[in-house]
């Protein structure tokens, strides 16, 4: 049964300038890991991010980096959550998260489907 929805859309070039302005974001929202990646990566994921919060309610208090794209054994995008994001995730009844991310020019997008098992 699915729980939630989430879709969200990153312009890359302009999150790009948000990091360059704002340097403390890219340590605010993304893990080390995350954090090493292109900026069109970054943008894909934090897409990915925002759509999990969309899912999930747009919980107050969710921490950026309780929410990570890693890639399964095949190599594909998906969602990891930890501590704050696994919290809301736990009492919504959420156990399986699906997530197709895309490109387009400077366009990078998220859909996040939260699943209840």
């Amino acid at each position: 049964m699915i729980a939630g929805i989430g879709v969200d859309v990153v312009d890359v070039v302009r999150f790009g300038e948000q990091l360059r302005r704002a340097p403390a974001l890219r340590q605010r929202l993304f893990t080390p890991a995350e954090r090493e990646l292109s900026t069109r990566s970054l943008a894909a994921r934090f897409a990915a991010k925002e759509a999990v919060a969309k899912a999930l309610g747009a919980p107050a208090g969710m921490n950026w980096q309780d929410c990570r794209v890693v890639p399964d054994a095949e190599g594909a995008p998906h969602i990891e959550v930890v501590g704050t994001v696994a919290a809301v995730a736990e009492r919504r009844g959420v156990s399986r998260w699906h997530l197709s991310l895309s490109h387009d020019g400077d366009i990078a997008t998220a859909m996040v489907v939260a699943e209840k098992v």
